[in-house]
Formats: structure tokens, sequence, C-alpha cells
């Protein structure tokens, strides 16, 4: 009975036991099992953390160097090397120091740096420039490396004009700026630059970039130059016009006004005056548009009120003491010519009067009013009769060049058609009527004056 009892027990404790093992192993193997999940769901996260990161970075730092251009505008052209390049003076060639590119077919790009690509008269004169993708094996080694990248632009052109230095250089390398290095230094590469280009302009070049510019046609061809990047010709976006929507910064022309003051500005103090300054601009020589009786309109405007000062500029005429005259003012008063350019001097606010010549409305509107407004300048506007104008003296009252200047023009406004409003006429304003324009223009000025001295 004892040993039944021994046995019974024996038996019991046994089931004891390795239900107790199996409980502990059961137990074991599930910590055993979470521990080993965690520990490889750790590696698996490390290593899934390192894939993610370098397939973020990876593009900075492996992404083929290209060269693109875009043709589709019907102004420009612009082309850009995205990666390390080294420029030739000698043969006007920046070439892709791209290794993965040493096997491959050579890209080759040509451009011409100028905003005025249909123009067949103007842009065979602007310098051709090559894009390259090799091959090394032929490439210079760097003289001189750059830290910043380049943009690369023509001085050539129509440039002589201060409207066209304006219109065709500034404003759009304005907006290439602001568009392809937005808050980023930079250097810039001019080529077909003249001699008196480069002292007339290097303060506002200066405003643009804190380097020194490259004028590629008297750089040293001995000397390469290197650069992390470059883009190629310049984006317009019309006559004097930069569209804030097209910016990835928003810049906009009084932004461009405000990159003149900061390089024009003389800090000096600014000239009193008691009366609203006007400046006229006068016009002289057998250049067209001259107006015949200027001493009488002169004398007109200081009637009125004004404080008149006349301003005739020259290609010698130094921008700082233009520009220090000009945003002293508060009108500027002119017939529609490349003058009429420094209303990008004048201060926000003020205002321009355009005297606009027979048949030269839609010019007018392009050239001046537009950016006048878009300056946010005061604009009025005073447009000449037919017997204001010089023309009637040379053509008949009935000839469609005076009954109906569109109609003249037609579609094909040649250089004939040209001529005959921008060289043949001058104009002899009529006194009284332009003194109504100017009566309201001076109240304007006045307000004017007292709101901003």
């Amino acid at each position: 009975m004892v040993r039944k009892t021994t046995s019974k027990r024996y038996s019991v404790a046994l089931v004891i036991l390795m239900v107790i093992y199996v409980a502990f192993s059961f137990v074991y193997d599930r910590q055993l099992f979470r521990s080993l999940s965690f520990s490889q769901g750790t590696l698996q996260q490390t290593w899934e953390s390192r894939r993610i990161k370098q397939a973020y970075s990876q593009p900075q730092e492996t992404t083929s160097a290209t060269i693109t251009c875009d043709r589709s505008h019907s102004d420009y052209d612009l082309c850009s090397i995205n990666g390390s390049c080294i420029l030739d003076p000698k043969t006007g060639t920046f070439t892709l120091m791209d290794p993965a590119f040493a096997t491959s077919a050579t890209l080759v790009e040509k451009i011409r740096p100028y905003p005025r690509k249909a123009e067949n008269w103007t842009m065979p004169r602007i310098k051709e420039l090559t894009l390259s993708s090799g091959p090394l094996g032929l490439t210079r080694s760097c003289d001189i490396t750059h830290d910043s990248p380049a943009i690369v632009f023509s001085a050539g052109g129509y440039t002589g004009s201060i409207y066209h230095d304006f219109m065709d250089g500034f404003i759009p390398l304005f907006i290439t700026a602001n568009s392809v290095y937005p808050d980023r230094d930079f250097i810039l590469v001019v080529v077909n630059s003249k001699e008196w280009w480069m002292p007339k302009y290097i303060d506002i070049l200066g405003a643009f970039s804190k380097h020194k510019t490259i004028l590629l046609d008297k750089e040293s061809a001995s000397f390469t130059h290197c650069f992390p990047s470059v883009t190629v010709g310049l984006v317009s976006h019309g006559p004097k016009i930069i569209d804030p929507t097209q910016i990835p910064n928003s810049k906009s022309l009084v932004d461009f006004h405000n990159l003149l003051d900061k390089a024009l500005n003389t800090n000096q103090s600014p000239l009193k005056t008691q009366k609203p300054r006007l400046i006229l601009v006068s016009r002289y020589g057998n250049i067209g548009r001259v107006i015949l009786n200027e001493k009488e309109i002169k004398e007109m405007l200081e009637d009125v009120g004004f404080e008149v000062i006349t301003f005739r500029p020259s290609k010698t005429t130094s921008l700082r003491e233009a520009y220090k005259l000009i945003k002293s003012s508060h009108v500027m008063v002119g017939v529609h010519g490349a003058a009429l350019t420094h209303l990008l001097f004048l201060r926000p606010g003020s205002m321009l009067v355009q005297v606009v010549p027979l048949g030269l409305g839609w010019a007018s509107k392009t050239c001046y009013e537009s950016p006048a407004k878009a300056m946010k300048l005061e604009y009025i506007e005073y447009r000449v009769n037919v017997e204001e104008s010089s023309l009637i003296e040379k053509y008949n009252r009935d000839d469609l060049v005076l009954k109906d200047p569109i109609a003249y023009r037609g579609m094909d406004w040649n250089v004939t058609k040209m001529k005959v409003y921008l060289k043949e006429q001058d104009v002899r304003l009529d006194v009284n009527r332009f003194r109504k324009h100017m009566n309201e223009a001076y109240e304007k000025a006045k307000l004017f004056m007292d709101l901003n001295g």
C-alpha cells in the first residue's frame, strides 16, 4: 500500500515537473524570440535608416552632371552645366568635368548668350560659346578655381544705348540671377564688352556679385577657370518687364530699383528744394524727337511752380551723378526715347510724364508706360497731335503717315517706316495744352514732396 502510494506520488511529481518544464521552456522561448525579434528589428531599423539616408543624399553626391539647354523661348536660349566645369578663354568653351562621360559620346551645345535670338542682324555679332562634355583627356587643368557658380552673358548687340543696356542686359541678368541662383553668390562672365562698358557699369556689376567680373574677351588665354556650375544666357520677360510670378522669390521691378539704389546711392545729403523738382530730359542734335520749343516749355514749367533742371545725358554721363539728381526729383518729363530709361532711378511714388510723338503710341506704352507703372510711379501721357509734329511739314495731311499711322505701319514695322516716326520727326508742343497736363502733374508732385521730401 505504501509502495503504491509512493509510486503514485512519484508519478504526480513527475507530471508536475514536466508541466513546469514545458511552461518554463515556453516562457523562455517566447522571451528569447521576443528578444531576438527586437534585436533583429533594431538591426533592420538601423539598416533601413542607413539605406533611406543614403537614398536621400545619394542624388546630391552621385547624380551625373549634365548639360541642358532650353531653346523653347522666342527671345532667348538658356544653357547650363550643373556640375564642375572648366572654361578655356581661348576657345570660349565650357567643358564638363565628369568622369562618367569619359566613355560616352561627347555632348556639345552652342549658344550666343544675348536675349534677342530672333534678330538675324544682331545675333551673328554675338560671340558663340560652346558647352561640351569632353573628352577630359584633352581638357587643360584648372589654373583658377572658383567656389561660386557663373552666369555668362553678352554685352554686345545694341549695347551703347542705355535703353538696351538695361533691357537686354541688367534687367534680364536680375531675372536670371533670381531664377537660377536666388540668394546665392555667383560670378559674372561677360563677352563682347567694349572698353567703356566696365568702367561705366562697375558699380551695378558690384551690386550683383562681390566677385571680380571676368571679361572673357580681355581675359588672358593662358589661364583657365573652373566653376562648380555655370548658366549661359539671360532670361527675358519682355521690354523692361520683370514678372514676379515667374521668379521663385517673386522679385519685381521695384526690387531691381532697390538694387540700383544699393549700387549707385552715394549716401550724400539729398539736394534740398522748396518746390517740386522736375527733370526735363532734353534731346538735341539731329536725332529726332527734339522739342523744338524747349525753352518756351521750360519757362511754362517754371511758371506752373516747378524747379526745372534740364538733363542731357550722354555716354560719358556719370551714373552716380545721374542717379543722385533723378532720385532727388519728383517728376521727370521727356519725349519718348532711350533717356527715359532713367525712370528706373526715380523713387516709387514720384512721376513720369511721357510726351508721345505721332505714330509711337504702341512703343511708348511698351517701353516706358508699363515699366513706369510696374515701378509704382505716377504716370501721365501727353500725345502729340498732327499740328505739333514736324511731319506735317513733310507729308500731306491726307497721307497715311499723318492720317492713320497704324494703317501706314501695318504689320511690317521695317527700318524705313521706323525712321519716319523715330528719326524724321521733331515736336513743337502746344504750350497751353501741355500746361493743363503739367498743372495736374504739379499737384501730385507737390503732395509727393510734402510726404517724402
